[in-house]
């Protein structure tokens, strides 16, 4: 064999890689309306970009009929490209070989990519569609599972790591998405669960479908794996473009900051009446979110889930921030189980990779409830209170109404260490609202009185005195727990100012070898 022919015979190996299983199981892909693992790929990465590992890597069993059965790439497509000129590390799984499932040589190609991406200091991209362990392997396909999700938590708060589901995620493969930063899954085209409709139904005698038990609406809306539900996989390859845009290739980088046209002086006037009269009314408080950031640009992160507290990342003068905002109109912006749990991880995730936080606080307290007290709401309220207290990156917090008993202090109070603490006029910081304090202050008086009348006076007589001494901010600015009122239309502005300033904040936590979290 001469030399052009070994080079004919590397064209005609790639081109055979290329087609992974087949056309017709191409074909098959495509009539499910999903795309192949190397369209996502392309769509993905800037053009040209993807550099492939171990093309030519094939399994290594020979029992079961595989000896008869052999693609090269092994179901699994590896390798390092860019997106906006940033270098990322992909896998991306190959459903129309072997159904996407997982074999030994699988998992080493996947280790490979992961072990570099820790290496170089680059972001994982992990596209998901996957029939599960190749059960012929056995052991091995178990042990490849075990050796990726030790890379998930080694690479954790290191790389940011992206998880795509795009088709089946099942059984021990869930646990790698569920290891990393960020979950995103394809509407009607993607499924998680550990155990499936069939096994559910001879154990448990429940009769459910493949998309009431692990789809993206399931994971979305109620168990909170799915940061975003997208609703066709070009949305979903979109959304980690958009997202690299706010975070650091590696934690010892600062966020990528980009100019911005959009003034840090505009002025909001329309801020100044958003704050219903009445405390009990709700408002949006997204509709203050898209108002004082750069171009009313705003990625909501678990949109569908706990609606009564909104995260995700913004700009300010072209930085970075994460936003942790609660939604009065929504359960009145109440702190349950859920919302506590997905304001935790995201601020640790910024925290992780030096995305300041900008907290926007109209809280009245803790849901009340045996449901909560039983699902322990004592502890999961105490992971929100710790990530805020562990954080070290600079922390701007703004109270735009109620601030009330313990979610006061564990929304990013002064004492957590809250670098700049603001608080809108409209802004009532207190034990507890006016009603339930005189409830509490006063019952033993107002019982006395034997008028209705007279009891009736006597009580909104008190609770306007409450109402005068603590539903107004200047208490605990007369403590310096506050740093200073401002008016609601600068608001952006004094963020913007405040970012500047504390940006080159140093702060550290006490040696140790890590933090033991209320889980």
């Amino acid at each position: 064999m001469n030399n052009q022919d070994k080079i004919n015979q590397l064209i005609e190996l790639r081109a055979k890689a290329k087609l992974g299983g087949g056309i017709d199981r191409i074909n098959s892909q495509h009539e499910k309306g999903k795309m192949t693992a190397r369209e996502r790929i392309d769509m993905l990465l800037d053009e040209g970009s993807f550099e492939e590992y171990d093309m030519f890597v094939t399994h290594r069993c020979r029992d079961f009929g595989l000896e008869k059965q052999e693609y090269l790439s092994d179901g699994v497509i590896t390798g390092h490209g860019t997106i906006d000129g940033r270098v990322v590390y992909i896998f991306s799984q190959d459903f129309t070989v072997f159904g996407g499932s997982l074999s030994e040589s699988f998992a080493k190609k996947i280790c490979k990519v992961m072990d570099q991406a820790i290496k170089v200091g680059a972001p994982l991209i992990g596209i998901n569609d996957s029939g599960g362990a190749r059960i012929q392997e056995g052991v091995h396909s178990l042990a490849g599972y075990a050796e990726i999700f030790e890379r998930n938590i080694l690479a954790s708060g290191v790389i940011p790591q992206i998880s795509l589901i795009f088709g089946p995620c099942a059984g021990g493969a869930v646990y790698s998405p569920a290891l990393t930063d960020v979950v995103i899954m394809s509407d009607k085209t993607s499924y998680m669960f550990v155990t499936g409709p069939k096994v559910t139904k001879t154990v448990t005698g429940e009769d459910i479908s493949t998309e009431d038990l692990g789809g993206a609406t399931v994971h979305a809306t109620k168990s909170g794996v799915a940061h975003f539900r997208a609703d066709d996989e070009e949305e979903g390859l979109m959304l980690v473009r958009k997202m690299l845009e706010y975070l650091p290739s590696n934690n010892l980088e600062e966020p990528p900051y980009t100019p911005s046209k959009d003034p840090i002086d505009r002025v909001n006037d329309e801020l100044n009446e958003i704050i219903p009269e009445n405390p009990n009314q709700p408002y949006d408080v997204k509709d203050i979110i898209h108002t004082i950031v750069d171009n009313e640009e705003f990625l909501e992160f678990h949109r569908h889930y706990a609606r009564n507290i909104i995260v995700g990342f913004a700009k300010f003068n072209g930085m970075p921030v994460g936003i942790v905002a609660n939604q009065p109109n929504y359960l009145a912006g109440v702190l349950d189980i859920e919302s506590s749990r997905k304001a935790a991880r995201f601020v640790r995730f910024c925290d992780c990779f030096n995305v300041p936080i900008v907290t926007l606080v109209d809280v009245p307290g803790f849901l009340p409830g045996s449901v909560q007290e039983y699902g322990g709401i004592i502890i999961h309220g105490a992971k929100l209170m710790f990530a805020y207290g562990e954080a070290t990156v600079p922390k701007i917090t703004i109270t735009l109404r109620k601030s009330y008993g313990g979610a006061h202090d564990v929304m990013s109070s002064k004492q957590l260490r809250g670098d700049i603490n603001y608080a809108w006029p409209t802004a009532e910081i207190a034990v507890m609202g006016a009603k339930g304090a005189i409830e509490v202050l006063e019952g033993r008086n107002i019982a006395a009185i034997e008028s209705e009348e007279e009891r009736k006076k006597y009580t909104e007589e008190k609770e306007a005195e409450y109402k005068e001494k603590f539903a107004n901010p200047y208490e605990a600015a007369k403590y310096g727990f506050i740093d200073d009122i401002i008016e609601p239309r600068n608001t952006r502005f004094r963020i913007c100012r405040a970012l500047q300033t504390i940006s080159t904040k140093k702060e550290t936590n006490p040696p140790k070898k890590h933090s033991n979290i209320p889980l």
